[in-house]
């Protein structure tokens, strides 16, 4: 530390340090002594009040945990006091066995429960008669145990030599070899009499160690290598950690009276059923051990926390504190620099400002300062100096950018007005071309009929045949109906077209199997030899209220699309009906709808290529027709053998 503080001191006289460093350093050099003293005394205090709280948290856990088994063994002592009455009220063999199979079944701790009576008490019986019930998994079982006089056993000696009722532990001195842990309990017996002085049996309740155990081990996991240990009043292991050393080793075993001897102590205390604290090496490991007697019993519970676990932040407090001094150091060297940077901030602001102004630099404004000495007085006047300055060029820039802005404004109008005159020609080329085509039809065949008839009068013979004639006409026809359908196409797509639309009146009662097969012999008409299937849901007087005109026209131009793309066969054209609504459906076989197309098929003037028949007019126009008439016109994208295309319209 005092290497720093020489380094520090270089550091404050080196003239190559500008102001703010060196104002810096010397706080730094007056405020660290201080900073680390109170820290130093604050590490100290707080060790001592970890270490006072981790106790206390190690004897809270303790008390609590002895409470649950007390409250565990209480519910033993509770259900045997509870039902000792009756078998003293009604001491007959009947009642032994019913009493005891009642306490194992309405207790769910109750291990086993076993009554016997002295010898002789039931001679038709036999000598001995004792009773057994133990709770076996999912099984009650109630046996009756003749012949076996339980009476020489320390659990029923230990009741009857006392007059009273006691635990007996799971091993004592007249129990031969271990015990094994899984079957291992502890007894609570009390002796029975049936006329209020004499003893004339024995009832005891087992209480077993393996529930008791996982009572124990429930503890707070924050506290991973912590466990309890229950000792018996010789300072056996009762509850242990280590299964090896339950009921076959005492806290005393194997321990060195020199390199354990705070184990042995720890032994004596608890066994002598005393409360307290110790800290003691376990398995090569600092543990802080709480412990304290159980009630009732000549056992003794105690808690061992490794240091490891209850003393983590006591061992993280040094590390902690470094890392405190560390961080506040340059804390207080940070807040320093900024406090002078802060004092000495005008300076550097208007020398910074001043360059930038002589650079011809005015974005950035001075801002300005509320404090009422010098250096706060000169930086309100550049700054106000400077926005003057500011507003005159942003005046400028402001003219400049809307100059900009108009001529960008300028450009764009005029690309679309090129762009509006491009589309304007190609429309106008488009139907020019799309109506010559059937006109110049008309008049080529309209001019060989007539050379026909000049020559057939002038006795030429050049005169047609009549299947020839008949097929001049009907193309002459085609072309003239197809030109009236363009015709028609562009007057409904004009503004004319669209008001008359919106002042239409759905008032026609219109047959829909009529209008489908109306719809079907038009479309004939432009496709000779053309099939058209149909099939209906509907009868032929089934009738709706719509617009005639709008409805077929629609309708048409759906069969019009199918005949047209279609392979010409296997067109058909369905009704339907559903709740509010009646659909024609025309589906076809054939390439169906592009899906780059789909989503341009309703815009008007769109069509597959430039060089297609048509205006792109049809689909739009029956999809307007079809929403005027409160329906819709849509196709069915999971069709996927040609096209599918519906027209909605109300009931």
């Amino acid at each position: 530390m005092s290497n720093i503080f020489r380094k520090l001191i270089s550091e404050f006289h080196s003239p190559r340090r500008s102001l703010s460093t060196k104002l810096c350093l010397g706080i730094l050099l007056m405020v660290a002594p201080t900073f680390i003293a109170a820290l130093g005394a604050l590490y100290l205090q707080s060790r001592f009040f970890i270490r006072q709280e981790a106790s206390e948290r190690a004897n809270s856990m303790l008390n609590t945990m002895t409470q649950r088994v007390r409250n565990y063994m209480s519910t033993i002592e509770t259900s045997t006091d509870a039902n000792t009455w009756l078998l003293e009220e009604h001491f007959t063999p009947d009642s032994l066995q019913s009493t005891s199979h009642r306490i194992v079944s309405l207790n769910r701790q109750v291990r086993s429960c076993s009554v016997s009576a002295v010898p002789n008490t039931f001679p038709q019986y036999g000598r001995y008669f004792s009773v057994f019930t133990i709770n076996d998994g999912d099984t009650i079982i109630t046996v009756r145990e003749p012949d076996f006089d339980y009476f020489d056993k320390i659990w029923y000696k230990a009741p009857i030599d006392s007059g009273k009722a006691c635990w007996v532990d799971p091993f004592c001195e007249h129990t031969e070899g271990a015990i094994d842990y899984n079957e291992a309990i502890a007894t609570y017996c009390k002796p029975l009499r049936p006329d209020g002085e004499h003893i004339a049996g024995v009832i005891s309740v087992d209480l077993a160690f393996s529930q008791l155990s996982r009572i124990l081990n429930s503890t707070d996991q924050s506290l991973p290598n912590t466990y309890f240990i229950l000792l018996g009043g010789d300072g056996r292991y009762f509850i242990h950690p280590d299964t090896m050393r339950l009921f076959r080793k005492t806290i005393f075993t194997d321990a060195d009276p020199v390199l354990h001897s705070d184990r042995i102590a720890l032994g004596h205390e608890m066994t002598a059923g005393k409360q307290g604290n110790m800290h003691i090496t376990i398995d090569d490991q600092l543990c802080h051990v709480c412990y304290r007697p159980v009630p009732g019993t000549n056992w003794s519970l105690a808690l061992v926390c490794p240091d490891s676990d209850i003393l983590k932040s006591y061992h993280r407090l040094t590390y902690v504190v470094i890392a405190l001094i560390i961080v506040g150091l340059l804390g207080i060297l940070w807040l320093c620099r900024r406090s002078v940077s802060r004092t000495i901030q005008p300076i550097n602001q208007l020398m910074g400002f001043s360059k930038k102004i002589a650079d011809g630099n005015y974005d950035e404004m001075i801002p300005t300062s509320t404090r009422e000495d010098v250096l706060g007085q000169l930086q309100n006047s550049f700054a106000a100096m400077q926005r003057s300055l500011h507003e005159h060029m942003h005046s400028i820039h402001q003219a400049t950018e809307e100059t900009r802005e108009r001529n960008e404004e300028l450009v764009h109008a005029m690309k679309m007005a090129e762009e509006a005159v491009k589309q304007k020609s190609l429309f106008i080329q488009n139907v020019s071309h799309q109506i010559r085509t059937p006109l110049n039809i008309i008049l080529g065949f309209a001019n060989v009929l007539r050379d026909s008839f000049s020559s057939h009068n002038d006795g030429g013979g050049g005169a047609l045949h009549d299947k020839e004639l008949h097929d001049i006409t009907g193309m002459m026809k085609y072309n003239a109906i197809h030109l009236k359908r363009m015709v028609l196409m562009l007057f409904d797509s004009s503004e004319t077209g669209a008001s008359e639309e919106l002042l239409s009146r759905r008032s026609d009662e219109v047959s829909c199997n009529e209008l489908a097969r109306e719809s079907i012999e038009y479309t004939k008409t432009h496709f000779p030899g053309l099939t058209i299937s149909f099939v209906s849901e509907l009868s032929d007087s089934f009738c709706i209220l719509t617009n005639h005109l709008y409805l077929v026209r629609s309708l048409r131009e759906l069969l019009y699309n199918s005949a047209k793309y279609s392979d010409g066969q296997h067109i058909l054209l369905r009704v339907s009906q559903t709740d509010t609504s009646i659909r024609f459906i025309v589906e076809d076989i054939g390439p169906g709808m592009p899906e780059e197309s789909q989503d341009l098929i309703f815009k008007p003037f769109t069509k597959v290529d430039d060089l297609s028949e048509g205006l792109g007019l049809g689909l739009p126009l029956a999809k307007r027709h079809a929403v005027g008439l409160g329906g819709d016109l849509l196709f069915d994208t999971t069709y996927q053998e040609g096209c599918r295309a519906i027209i909605e319209v109300p009931k």
